[in-house]
């Protein structure tokens, strides 16, 4: 049984509606090849077992959808699919996906697209017999075939795929175990003997005859292999090998280590150990060809060496001269498996990749970029960008698996190559169908990261995607929401595609105990949106949660503070778990610290605040502070009454070091009166006077006190005595009370933005994702949100002052902004 529970989405956001379905689907087929063996899937202990997937959605209340279940698709048993992969696969990080039994579910809104009710697809009990000869005789033939080539393009073996470029030259045999090369088979009665004289004759073999035993027993039949290594006898041959060691030439060493390759030794077995130190000591004496060979057969027995890296690396660094084309790919490929960055031989790499870039084969290419790309290894804009202009001319015939391993190079040095994204918007949504769900998402967070949007790539994957969630591992699922929210893209199957990734979410729910980032990724990417999954954001407020965020190697804190503040504003009706008030407290801090030293110093923003100040009348007029400090950008926060009048309201500068004269207060028996003991009962007995007045600027006629961030809009309320100052012009003419000292107006509080190109997508006036957020919640709060966009505002920096207090005073007092405010 699969039972999806839609829940409601929180009032007033867009997308409401509550609902939930059962859909029950038993598929029984009784043919012959009924009876092959099904994988479990990982999630559950048993196929035939019920599965439940929760998802919590938030609709708006107008918008209906209506659940319609799809066929469900079976899974073959794909453990013997581990074949060499077609080049043209992408895949990402180091994963195998499972073969799961997948359970499509298909959201369509109510058209007349939509499936039939479920009650009406499925047939009565009695035609029971129907629909198992129907269903035998189908997915037999048809479907399991097409669910097996699925399974394959998504499988991706993380040893052997990174591995393709060295099937691109024959140089390649020399440098690397090639795992195809033929290997006539010995009988295992063959096998048997050698074990046999092994034990017979322990302590008299040569090393040239145990290394000619290990080659030979490493040709037995594969599926011997695992007994083998396990026979008390094939344990001597290895102890008379680790008493031969430093007599071994070194040819037969490597023919030793080529053997435990073929036979899969265990990589912590202690020949291996005895084998690592002896190379260690032979380095010096071994050319680059040996090493390199070495350090491959290393990688496929999984075994991690770094005195032996760190050996060869030094080597190649001393003789970086003498490397050829595939010994330098090669070494590129070794050190990102080793996944260390030699900061010594790095220049000279960018040296070598200049040499040899536009005799690279396209492979070449993807395989140096993922060398840099899993080391960490910095390298030139440059370089980069040559790199990226041999790609872009010729990104058709690539692979897509090399593709992916571009652009995730392309992603880590923030490189902003447009002829590169262009092409990828040419080349990439044909073939989403064809790559697997982990190139996929590289290919989409490498969007998001460059904060580059095209409609056509991110439509194709988000039409691909639900077909294929049940192969997202969590990050995978985190990192598409993350990407869809960043570009704030929701696509034409905007719910279908959602409600996969969300299930996917919940279904993945263990692994976020593991990756507590993953599932912040994934809230914050649905937050930009406006989507708030109720009980995955519960689970991540839990307070057991927020510990597990402390152990994470990624610091947290800010997105628990960005996802916590968030519901609190756009969710009003939440009441699951929320974060403590002490670390609210921690955060804001911290983010007002960086603040200080990093966003509101910058010249933009220092600029604005105090030609704002000049132009309404000084520092108590303009507050340059963060609103929201959880959406981690700066405001200038500017009050006007509903005539146009500056408000003075930052009243929190130190204005005791001015004279009374200068701003004019006439300490008077009233005013005394009012500051100890509040509003007077007479209204007669107050004095207004008007404060002198700035070059072509009126200041306001009423001072109030600071608001909090999440006050709302200026409301009806009387003023505090604190904020009721009197004050008296220099002329000393005194005016008569305004009515606005007993019922204040309502006014327009303006967030202004000094935006930046940071805060749009590249090449475009296309807003990011945290900012569509935080604009959201300044107006839902009260705020009117005026921009001044960087295409305008910065190239005014090199203006006059005349032309920037023109321009500022039309942004500060355009009509149509306060007639949209009354």
């Amino acid at each position: 049984m699969a039972t999806v529970l839609i829940c409601r989405r929180f009032p007033r956001l867009s997308r409401v509606t509550a609902f939930s379905t059962t859909a029950k689907c038993k598929v029984e087929s009784r043919g012959n090849k009924s009876k092959q063996k099904k994988e479990e899937n990982p999630e559950t202990t048993n196929t035939r077992t019920e599965s439940a997937a929760t998802i919590q959605l938030l609709n708006p209340l107008d918008y209906q959808v209506s659940y319609n279940p799809s066929a469900y698709a079976r899974s073959r048993d794909a453990s013997q699919q581990h074949a060499a992969r077609n080049g043209d696969q992408a895949c990402g990080d180091a994963f195998t996906s499972p073969v799961t039994t997948q359970l499509q579910h298909v959201f369509s809104t109510t058209s007349s697209q939509a499936l039939p009710p479920t009650r009406d697809a499925l047939p009565k009990p009695k035609s029971k017999p129907f629909l198992e000869q129907t269903t035998s005789a189908l997915l037999p033939e048809a479907q399991t075939k097409e669910e097996a080539e699925k399974n394959e393009r998504e499988m991706h073996d993380s040893k052997e795929d990174p591995r393709v470029f060295q099937k691109g030259r024959p140089e390649y045999r020399s440098l690397s175990y090639d795992k195809s090369e033929p290997i006539e088979t010995l009988p295992s009665e063959e096998g048997d003997f050698i074990l046999s004289s092994v034990v017979a004759h322990k302590d008299n073999q040569s090393p040239g005859t145990i290394s000619d035993y290990f080659c030979k027993l490493s040709h037995l039949p594969v599926e011997q292999h695992t007994s083998l290594v396990s026979d008390l006898r094939f344990n001597a041959l290895c102890h008379s090998a680790v008493r031969n060691m430093r007599l071994f030439s070194t040819s037969d060493l490597i023919n030793i280590l080529k053997a435990c390759v073929r036979l899969a030794v265990p990589p912590t077995h202690p020949l291996l150990k005895e084998c690592e130190t002896e190379f260690c000591r032979r380095v010096w004496d071994m050319n680059l060809e040996q090493l390199l060979l070495v350090a491959d057969c290393w990688r496929c027995l999984d075994r991690s060496v770094p005195s032996y890296l760190s050996i060869l690396f030094s080597y190649a660094n001393m003789h970086w001269k003498d490397i050829t084309l595939p010994q330098f790919v090669q070494l590129v490929y070794i050190i990102g498996e080793g996944r260390r960055s030699p900061v010594d031989l790095m220049q000279k790499m960018e040296i070598m990749i200049l040499k040899y870039l536009d005799s690279f084969t396209l492979e070449e290419v993807g395989a140096v970029c993922l060398g840099l790309f899993k080391s960490l290894s910095g390298i030139s804009d440059h370089i980069m960008r040559k790199i990226a202009d041999r790609v872009s001319v010729q990104m058709e015939d690539m692979s897509s698996y090399a593709l992916v391993n571009m652009l995730k190079m392309l992603r880590y040095t923030r490189i902003d190559h447009l002829p590169v994204m262009k092409e990828l918007g040419r080349v990439i949504p044909p073939r989403i169908p064809t790559i697997n769900i982990q190139g996929i998402m590289h290919i989409t967070l490498s969007c998001s990261a460059l904060h580059y949007f095209d409609e056509g790539i991110m439509a194709a994957v988000a039409m691909s995607l639900p077909s294929k969630v049940n192969y997202c591992r969590s990050k995978d699922a985190a990192k598409f929401l993350w990407s869809f929210g960043c570009l704030d893209y929701e696509p034409p199957n905007e719910e279908e595609f959602y409600s996969s990734l969300i299930g996917q979410m919940h279904r993945k729910l263990h692994e976020f105990r593991k990756f507590p980032e993953h599932l912040l990724t994934g809230l914050l990417g649905l937050a930009f949106v406006k989507r708030f999954p109720e009980e995955l954001i519960d689970y991540a407020l839990k307070e057991e949660f927020v510990r597990k965020t402390r152990s994470s190697k990624y610091e947290l804190k800010k997105d628990l503070f960005t996802l916590g503040r968030s519901v609190e504003i756009e969710c009003p009706s939440y009441r699951g778990n929320r974060l403590p008030p002490h670390f609210y407290e921690e955060v804001t801090e911290m983010v007002l610290n960086f603040a200080d030293q990093e966003i509101y110093v910058r010249p933009e923003i220092v600029e604005a605040t105090c030609l704002l100040e000049s132009m309404l009348g000084g520092p108590e007029y303009v507050k340059n502070h963060m609103i929201l400090p959880h959406t981690r950008s700066s405001d200038l926060e500017v009050h006007l009454s509903m005539d146009g009048h500056p408000i003075p309201f930052n009243l929190k500068d130190p204005t005791g070091n001015k004279k009374l004269k200068d701003i004019g207060v006439s300490l008077t028996d009233d005013l005394m009166t009012q500051l100890i003991k509040g509003r007077p009962n007479n209204p007669s007995a107050m004095e207004v006077v008007n404060e002198a007045r700035s070059p072509g600027q009126e200041r306001g006629e009423e001072a109030h006190i600071p608001h909090t961030q999440h006050h709302a809009a200026f409301s009806g309320d009387t003023l505090d005595a604190d904020a009721r100052l009197q004050v008296e012009p220099k002329l000393g003419h005194c005016l008569e009370a305004p009515p606005s000292l007993y019922q204040r107006p309502r006014g327009v509080k303006l967030a202004i933005q000094v935006s930046n190109r940071n805060h749009y997508c590249y090449c475009s006036k296309r807003l990011l994702g945290l900012h569509c957020l935080k604009r959201r919640q300044l107006r839902q709060l009260g705020y009117m949100v005026v921009e001044l966009p960087f295409w305008e505002w910065f190239p005014l920096l090199k203006r006059t002052r005349l032309e920037k207090l023109s321009y500022l005073h039309y942004k500060v007092f355009d009509l149509a902004l306060l007639n949209r405010a009354t």
